[in-house]
Formats: C-alpha cells, sequence, structure tokens
C-alpha cells in the first residue's frame, strides 16, 4: 500500500458491503461522509457499515463527518431552465419557483452584500452573472455566460466577503450527531478565518474531535497561516476554491498551502476532480494521472476521492488506481532524505525525538521506526520528516489508530497498554515482528516516553535488534 493516504467519500455507490469492503482492501483508509447531500438516516447507516467493514477487514479506517458549512445556493428552478447571454436575471430573497428571468436564494442580505459591478458564479461557474442594480428584495445581474441552471446550484461571489455565518444550523446539527456516534474527524467547510475554526472546536465541548479546515475561500487563503496553527489538519478543496480564485492561481495556491502545511507539520489533503472522469470511466486521464503524482512529488499526506467513490460507476477502480498511481510516484522518491526539522523550540522533546529517529533511521537503514504512542503526537512528528522508513505506531487506543489513519507513512498497530518501559519496549518489538514489519537480526529504532501512559512525555530513542 502508498504511504501516502487515500479518503474515499462513500455513497450510493458504495453502499453495497462487497464494495465497501474492495474499497478498503484497495487501500483506503479513511471514510468521508458527506453531509451536504446525505439524509441523518443514510449517514447513520453508512458510519455503521464502515465501521463494521473495517472491523471484519482488520483494518483502522477513520470516518470523516463532513459539515455543509454556509453555502450559498439558489432554490427551486422549473426543469429545462436556461439562461441566455445578455438576458437581465434577478437574484431574489422572497421565496419563489426560479424560471430563466429570475431565480430565489437561500441569504436575505445578498443585496446588501454584493455590490455593482461584482461577478457572481453559478455551478461552479458554469453561469457568469453580472450585478447592475438593486431592488429592495432583489440582486438585478446581466447574464455574462449563459446555460442551464438546475435547482439548488451554488452561488460564489469572488472577491465579496458575505455576512453568512460560519456554522449554520444543519452543521450543528450534524456534529452533535457525530460527535455522539464518535466519528473520527469533522472537516469543516467554507473557513474564512481562525475564529471559525474556534468556535466549531468551542461547540464540541468536553468531547473534541480533530477539525480538518477546508479551504475553499479566498479569505482563507489569505489566513492560510492562522488557520494551520489552530486546525488539526487542512484540506485544499479545489472545488469552491477553483471558482473563488482564478483558474490559473490554483495550482499555485495549492502548493503555497501544501508548503505551510509541511513548514507546521500540519497533515494535509489534496481534494477535489483527482480522477473525475472515472466517474463514468475505468481509466483516468493522462492528466489527471499526474495530478495525483504531482501531490504525491509534495509529500501530502492524504489525496481525496469524491463522486468517483460516492456516485461513480467505477468506485473500486478509483481507488485502486490512485493507489497504483502514488505507489509509483512514491518509488520515485525512495532515495530522498528525510525532510528538514519542523519548527519547535529548545524545549520541544518531542519534535527533537522525532528529528533524531529519522536520522537514525537513514543513517543505520532501520527496518522501522515504532513509536510507542498515547495520543498519536509522537507518530505526527516523525511524519513530519517524511522518512524512507516504515513508521509503526504502536497504542493502547483504536481511536488514536484511526486518527493516524490521515497521517503520511504511519500505519498503526493497537496493543495493550503496559506499566513500564521495559515491557512497552519488548511488547512493541513482538508486536512489529508479528505484523511483518521487521524480520530477526533487523534493526528498529523505538520511541516512547519514560512516563508510559502519559501523553506528551516521549523523551526516548533506543535503536535494537529484532
Amino acid at each position: 500500500m502508498p504511504r501516502t493516504k487515500i479518503i474515499a467519500t462513500i455513497g450510493p455507490a458504495c453502499d453495497e458491503p462487497e464494495t465497501l469492503r474492495a474499497l478498503i482492501d484497495a487501500g483506503v483508509s479513511v471514510a468521508r461522509l458527506n453531509a451536504s447531500h446525505t439524509s441523518r438516516r443514510d449517514l447513520e447507516r453508512r458510519f455503521s457499515a464502515v465501521r463494521a467493514t473495517a472491523q471484519a477487514a482488520h483494518k483502522h479506517v477513520a470516518v470523516m463527518l463532513d459539515l455543509g458549512g454556509p453555502k450559498l445556493r439558489v432554490g427551486e428552478v422549473v426543469p429545462g431552465t436556461v439562461l441566455v447571454a445578455g438576458d437581465r436575471f434577478e437574484l431574489v430573497t422572497s421565496e419563489c419557483v426560479g424560471d430563466s428571468r429570475h431565480a430565489c436564494v437561500t441569504y436575505p442580505h445578498l443585496q446588501a452584500d454584493v455590490p455593482d459591478g461584482a461577478r457572481l458564479l453559478i455551478d461552479d461557474g458554469r453561469i457568469e452573472l453580472t450585478v447592475t442594480g438593486r431592488r429592495d428584495d432583489a440582486l438585478v445581474t446581466e447574464v455574462g455566460i449563459g446555460g442551464p441552471l438546475g435547482s439548488h446550484k451554488g452561488v460564489n461571489v469572488p472577491g465579496v466577503r458575505l455576512g453568512l455565518d460560519a456554522i449554520t444550523e444543519k452543521d450543528r446539527e450534524d456534529l452533535a450527531w457525530g460527535i455522539g456516534v464518535g466519528v473520527d474527524f469533522v472537516a469543516q467547510s467554507f473557513v474564512r478565518s481562525a475564529t471559525d475554526v474556534l468556535r466549531l472546536r468551542a461547540l464540541m465541548g468536553e468531547r473534541p474531535v480533530p477539525i480538518v479546515a477546508k479551504i475553499e475561500k479566498h479569505e482563507a487563503v489569505a489566513a492560510i497561516d492562522e488557520i494551520i496553527a489552530v486546525a488539526d489538519a487542512v484540506m485544499v478543496a479545489r472545488g469552491d476554491l477553483g471558482v473563488e480564485t482564478a483558474t490559473e492561481q490554483v495550482p499555485v495556491v495549492q502548493r503555497q498551502i501544501v508548503g505551510a502545511c509541511r513548514a507546521a507539520g500540519r497533515p494535509v489533503i489534496i481534494a477535489t476532480q483527482m480522477l473525475e472522469s472515472m466517474t463514468v470511466s475505468t481509466r483516468p486521464t493522462r492528466a489527471e494521472a499526474s495530478d495525483v503524482a504531482n501531490a504525491i512529488f509534495d509529500e501530502v499526506d492524504a489525496v481525496m476521492l469524491s463522486g468517483e467513490t460516492a456516485v461513480g460507476e467505477h468506485p473500486v477502480e478509483a481507488a485502486a488506481t490512485m493507489a497504483r498511481i502514488a505507489t509509483v510516484a512514491e518509488a520515485s522518491l525512495a532515495d530522498r532524505a528525510a525532510a528538514a526539522p519542523t519548527p519547535g523550540g529548545r524545549d520541544d522533546v518531542t519534535r527533537a525525538v522525532s528529528t533524531a529517529v529519522s536520522e537514525l533511521a537513514w543513517d543505520l537503514e532501520l527496518a522501522a521506526i515504532v513509536t510507542a504512542t498515547q495520543s498519536g503526537a509522537t507518530a505526527f512528528a516523525v511524519a513530519a520528516h517524511r522518512p524512507r522508513t516504515p513508521i509503526v505506531a504502536v497504542t493502547p487506543e483504536a481511536a488514536v489508530a484511526r486518527r493516524l489513519a490521515i497521517v503520511w507513512g504511519v500505519t498503526a498497530l493497537v496493543v495493550e497498554q503496559h506499566g513500564t518501559i521495559d515491557e512497552m519496549l519488548a511488547y512493541s518489538v513482538a508486536a512489529i515482528k508479528a505484523a511483518g514489519f521487521a524480520l530477526p537480526g533487523q534493526m528498529v529504532a523505538l520511541t516512547g516516553g519514560v512516563a508510559v501512559g502519559v501523553p506528551g512525555t516521549t523523551n526516548l530513542v533506543q535503536v535494537t535488534r529484532v
């Protein structure tokens, strides 16, 4: 399996148990549940299916709940509606059924927030409108690029900050459900600032779940360093990001965000349209293969499939193809030394230990780096160096093992809690030997804390022969 993790969106295309099992066998380590397009009943059913299937496969598969966020959309539209370039078109805030002359929107302050001359993009930019005026309950526009308009299509206003609340009432309800059932990650859509992330975390109370901040707004790009500092992981969500920013800027922004995350030691995910053609085709385009490979060359933590697995005709083939591309791309990086240390102060012992063990693994050609971890922090720190040596996280917590499913290069083994450092080291060696990560006679490096079972106390490195 590749060291880059694969996230797959779970939808109607993978509702059959055999398909879900095949996705996991193909290399999927995180299952994404999209709350925007899924009923609560289906969320519950798919969550239970992922848990049961992963247990049967003896895999630690994480579940990511993707909140819908404050997406601006048009309302109901008469089927067959087509907008024509040059025509007048109104976006109204009162309830209506839309047609070629007008449509309602879900945001009552649109006409107050959006200035004359602003562009509005509907359905991922397939329709473009320019604001020419306003009435009390409507924004008057001219159609620049026409086309078919369907119900509930998204509306973007590039360069304009709307007063939408970052966390909707539906988000609150979905979050409460997710925390209740025990999802492993919560993805926050349309993040604009670090404050948005902190507000979501505050809603979690005493049961915090790692937050994946989705970068898809121009405001988020401008505040990326502050967002990275407070989020647990970052997703470059190129769908809306590609509408909010110029198309030619998306690759540049993507690389900037990846670089900032790597420098901060924060997990980063690339998402949207990675293998889009495989929604209907059994093979990707060459450009898509290159897109996935370039993300691997940038050493991102994970790559994500959306419609390819949620509603596509070939979900398993898409996951297997992504795994093959990642494996071959990673092989081309095999001779690269570990990455530079991530930032940290002089008293950051975990960071220093992770640096030391990564260098040892390279110098001694070790079979594995074994991190005995209670919280996962040591495994995160070691993975930030992208060592060529396999990283095995040994933990007594199944929830920690699942949360490491998003981190580059980490394989987690769940073991019993031990009371002394000697017991911990001995049991870790036995566990990796039994799992096939090291053969008798090979050397491995072990990291842990002398205060066994206490998170954040990593202060030991030991090289031993199996």
